[in-house]
């Protein structure tokens, strides 16, 4: 087995201990300006540009040889393997309740759900609920900082891009790759699969997109909106989910009048090609 340099667990609970008190004990409120929005967009062209030519084509490929029942019994085995990072968390967040509840699901899914091949801890009215580091730092006060766009990994904050290497350190997945050395780097496998189902399940939601006059935008806006329901469990304040929007500050017309606009452009698009194909 190749040396490796590894945290011990006294170290990563040092690293989040520290992190932790370096904060207040509110959560801060979300960021909605985008001071690096031109490195950012360089970064998201180059994810969009690696994603249609590599992932994307993986994903729809692995679609090809799955069914959806196969596909829905290898996410759920994904996310119960990952339950550990959520439960780690939770302690973390002082949630000893939400960690219970975890806990019990982890328990129920990798024992009468077939090493979490199936979830029958959702009928037993244990619901899926996902947290990581980087919650649990925006739960004890930490500023998220700027939006950023990092290659390869795509949205991400100061603040929330703590979340792989500490997230990693608990995930049996980035156990295993840290315990194994085999040939060819085959230890990275179950996580490259774990990768390829994500965005296997994004194929789905990709109809969303059509009509999206800045893609790079709604990315953004998606993310700090799904990080900002994740900090309070599905509930945010009404006022923190209006500053989000931006409804107070939104000029409704020229947000109208940009998207008449690439409509008619799309719609010209689209003309241009009939005629040319006549």
């Amino acid at each position: 087995m190749r040396s490796r340099t590894i945290p011990t667990s006294l170290q990563a609970g040092v690293l989040a201990l520290s992190a932790i008190l370096m904060a207040g004990c509110a959560v801060a409120k979300p960021r909605t300006d985008d001071p690096w929005e031109g490195f950012n967009r360089k970064m998201y062209a180059f994810n969009d540009a690696a994603d249609k030519a590599i992932i994307r084509p993986t994903a729809v490929a692995y679609r090809k040889v799955t069914t959806p029942d196969m596909r829905r019994v290898i996410a759920n085995f994904f996310a119960n393997i990952k339950l550990p990072i959520t439960i780690i968390n939770d302690l973390l967040q002082a949630e000893p309740r939400a960690a219970a509840h975890n806990t019990g699901r982890f328990l129920i899914n990798s024992t009468l759900g077939f090493a979490g091949l199936f979830d029958p801890a959702s009928e037993m009215k244990l619901p899926p609920n996902e947290t990581d580091f980087g919650v649990t730092l925006a739960r004890w006060g930490v500023p998220e900082g700027p939006y950023l766009v990092l290659p390869l990994i795509g949205s991400t904050t100061p603040r929330d891009v703590w979340r792989m290497p500490v997230d990693n350190y608990f995930d049996p997945l980035g156990w295993y790759a840290r315990e194994h050395d085999l040939r060819l780097n085959a230890e990275y496998l179950p996580q490259l699969g774990y990768l390829v189902t994500l965005r296997s399940r994004g194929i789905d939601a990709e109809g969303l997109l059509e009509g999206v006059y800045d893609r790079y935008i709604f990315f953004r806006d998606a993310y700090r909106q799904r990080r900002l329901y994740m900090m309070y469990h599905g509930e945010p304040p009404a006022e923190l989910i209006e500053q989000m929007q931006g409804t107070n500050d939104i000029d409704v017309d020229a947000l109208l009048e940009e998207q008449h606009a690439y409509e008619k452009q799309k719609a010209g698009k689209k003309d241009e090609g009939k005629d040319g194909g006549d």
